[in-house]
């Protein structure tokens, strides 16, 4: 048999990396995965010495329609695209209206279809008063999760969700396997912390992780965790600014309860006491605040395996968001997407871990397993999408102008890592090329939730 593609280097499969390895990709999926003299093909790509052949990343977190609309979508999968990302997992708070009943799931889809240049899964929510019957309908529909927020950054786009309602949730979903998300901040800490801290003065960093403390996210955390272990649901926290978060899902989860966990990259990469990154300012304002002194631990978590996965959170907001007189009305969130596999490796590798099986595992395998699209996506292995990422090594100094996002700013612009993506296949196909996105607006597929999922019994 002859192959359309074999692409050769060092293949990371789950859990080893294939010295002399291969890959023979057929059509949109992969034929074979092995090691040695590679089979006949039509065309062949010989990765650079001592490159990585990874899954495709699925991003688990990402916000592709925040400023844009949902034509925004175009431009965030064209930035992932240039990451090495093949599926994000996209957020339900739209702009102007969040993705809560089967008619915003229609135009999401449809614009999908139009827009999108990778693959997209989705998440919905509900708004504050919606009948829960809805929530069958958007399952049957094929989104992946729900998110709630407890805190409101708008009354209508992003509310607070109460906790009657979240239990009213959680109940709903346990027949599933979908997960509930949680932003896990408690609004009246924050509220009551922002007005203190903005009478004292101060305008940085710290400033902004004193207004939403510690105890604001882990009282958050605490209370969803309980309802999620009273309902039967699977309860998730989209994302922990420090260890000890992960402590209290650990707690619950070995009592045999589904509570899980999520990190951004964000929180392994920076740390306000340096003064390189507290010299960022408003432009690494994200909610939960990177902290002090929290990196080193998220990492030994990573490394201890109590971190299902890592994800970007990448918002699309453009920079004139976050240049406000006061970083308490500075915008939330930013760009990821091309970031996170080549910030990933480089902090994974830094640390003296084996940074290829960790990003195979938690920034492809996981994820897709989480969000019920194993095992179509998130391995290099027979039957699986050809979706793949080349990773060649070598210093390279980020420039964040170069973007494929349409936004040309980041708080990783001039940090260094150790690779770059060289290649991205989407089914197949050659995505990128490590200049050029080649795939076009429409060659993205919405990928409705499969039957698999963290908790789902095996097949």
């Amino acid at each position: 048999m002859t192959n359309d593609l074999v692409i050769t280097g060092r293949v990371v499969v789950p859990g080893a990396v294939l010295d002399d390895g291969w890959i023979a990709v057929d059509g949109p999926r992969i034929a074979a995965v092995g090691q040695g003299t590679p089979p006949p093909a039509r065309a062949r790509h010989d990765a650079p010495a001592g490159a990585l052949i990874l899954p495709g990343v699925v991003d688990g977190q990402t916000h592709a329609t925040s400023a844009g609309g949902l034509p925004g979508i175009d431009a965030t999968t064209a930035s992932a695209l240039a990451g090495g990302v093949t599926t994000i997992v996209d957020m339900p708070y739209d702009n102007p209206a969040p993705l809560s009943d089967r008619a915003r799931l229609a135009d999401k889809v449809a614009a999908v279809a139009a827009h999108a240049r990778c693959d997209v899964a989705l998440y919905a929510t509900v708004l504050p008063g919606q009948d829960t019957a809805e929530v069958a309908a958007l399952v049957e529909g094929g989104v992946c999760a729900f998110k709630i927020s407890a805190f409101e950054s708008s009354p209508t786009r992003f509310p607070r969700i109460p906790a009657d309602r979240a239990l009213d949730l959680l109940q709903a979903l346990a027949p599933t396997h979908l997960p509930l998300g949680l932003h896990n901040e408690d609004q009246e800490i924050v509220r009551a912390a922002t007005a203190r801290v903005r009478a004292a003065g101060g305008n940085g960093l710290a400033e902004h992780a004193a207004a939403r403390p510690l105890a604001a996210e882990l009282s958050a955390t605490a209370a969803f965790l309980e309802l999620g272990a009273a309902s039967g649901g699977h309860a998730h926290v989209v994302h922990f600014s420090t260890a000890d978060g992960f402590d209290r899902v650990a707690a619950l989860a070995a009592l045999g309860h589904r509570v899980t966990g999520e990190l951004c990259v964000h929180y392994l990469w920076f740390d306000i006491a340096d003064p390189a990154d507290a010299a960022l300012g408003h432009r690494l304002k994200v909610n939960p605040p990177v902290r002090s002194g929290a990196r080193d631990a998220l990492w030994n978590a990573v490394a201890a395996g109590r971190v299902p996965f890592v994800s970007s959170d990448h918002s699309s907001w453009p920079v004139s968001a976050k240049d406000t007189a006061s970083i308490h009305d500075a915008g939330a969130g930013v760009p990821g997407l091309e970031t996170l596999l080549p910030a990933f490796l480089t902090g994974a590798a830094a640390r003296g871990l084996n940074a290829p099986v960790l990003a195979a595992r938690l920034l492809a395998e996981h994820p897709a397993r989480f969000f019920g699209l194993w095992p179509r996506k998130g391995a290099l292995a027979a039957g699986a999408d050809a979706d793949i990422a080349v990773w060649a090594p070598g210093a390279m100094t980020w420039d964040a102008t170069r973007q494929r996002d349409d936004l040309r700013w980041s708080p990783f612009h001039g940090r260094r890592f150790d690779g770059r993506v060289l290649r991205t296949y989407l089914r197949g196909r050659l995505a990128f090329d490590g200049a050029t996105v080649h795939a076009t607006p429409g060659t993205g597929r919405f990928l409705p939730r499969g039957p698999g999922g963290w908790f789902a019994p095996p097949a």
